[in-house]
């Protein structure tokens, strides 16, 4: 079981040159406007304040880095990654889970402008768009993003996009359906199969092991995006392409 023991809030950026210079491996959160972002990183890190949720959506105009700090408790490990936390990956440009991070070390969590909110200017919407694929295509130290949907609404346009941009760019993501909590339980994972179709997402029919449902108020979740976390950090083996950009490969 993974806990987190410390999180910081680092800086905002606009561009590569103002992003933080850290040594371990990055998560992104993405998804439209006032779906959850902010809350969700709030839920996963214990900590209220941490990323501002803001009263009108919108209001995340710069890219957020976070500075986490985990803990992995070895007496009771998650099934989700707990065989995996003895390997170490083969990643010579970032941090490795040396024997002194076997048990605890560090990723970043960054929080990404929301996109598709309408009542900004085209211009200004346009340039949220163009810093969020700016970041998946230049940040080295991205491992992973969480694409946050609305589970109560359906699949929209620009999510779609989203994800075949991150197939492209070859980003390992999980989809996180979030506010769970205001929908009948009953209807919860058929919604899940729906985004998994309606999405285009290469799994079996009865596998929904990269979906989630989550609920910041309810806490559904939490767990399973830490562990999916720690798998990355721990399953993947990572290298630089000759342009710079950091790949994951899943291990054998």
């Amino acid at each position: 079981m993974v806990k987190i023991i410390e999180s910081k809030y680092l800086t905002s950026a606009v561009e590569p040159k103002g992003y933080p210079d850290t040594i371990w491996k990055d998560f992104a959160f993405v998804g439209r406007s006032n779906v959850g972002k902010s809350s969700m990183i709030n839920t996963i890190t214990n900590r209220k304040l941490l990323a501002k949720i803001a009263n009108k959506p919108g209001k995340t105009r710069l890219i957020n880095f976070f500075e986490i700090k985990y803990k992995i408790d070895t007496n009771s490990p998650s099934k989700a990654f707990g065989d995996e936390i003895k390997k170490e990956p083969k990643s010579p440009n970032l941090q490795t889970q040396s024997p002194e991070y076997q048990n605890h070390g560090y990723f970043g969590l960054v929080d990404l402008p929301g996109y598709g909110y309408a009542r900004v200017s085209k211009t200004e919407r346009d340039q949220w768009q163009k810093m969020i694929n700016t970041f998946f295509q230049k940040r080295k130290q991205l491992s992973g993003a969480i694409v946050l949907v609305d589970i109560r609404h359906e699949p929209d346009p620009k999510d779609i996009v989203m994800i075949k941009m991150l197939q492209e760019l070859k980003v390992n993501f999980i989809l996180a359906a979030t506010k769970c909590d205001k929908i009948a339980k009953n209807t919860i994972e058929g919604k899940l199969r729906r985004f998994k179709k309606e999405f285009g997402l290469t799994m079996s029919e009865t596998d929904i092991s990269n979906i989630t449902e989550f609920s910041s108020l309810k806490k559904v979740g939490v767990e399973k995006i830490l562990n999916w976390i720690m798998n990355s950090i721990f399953n993947s083996q990572t290298e630089i392409n000759q342009s710079g950009k950091l790949i994951i490969h899943d291990k054998e």
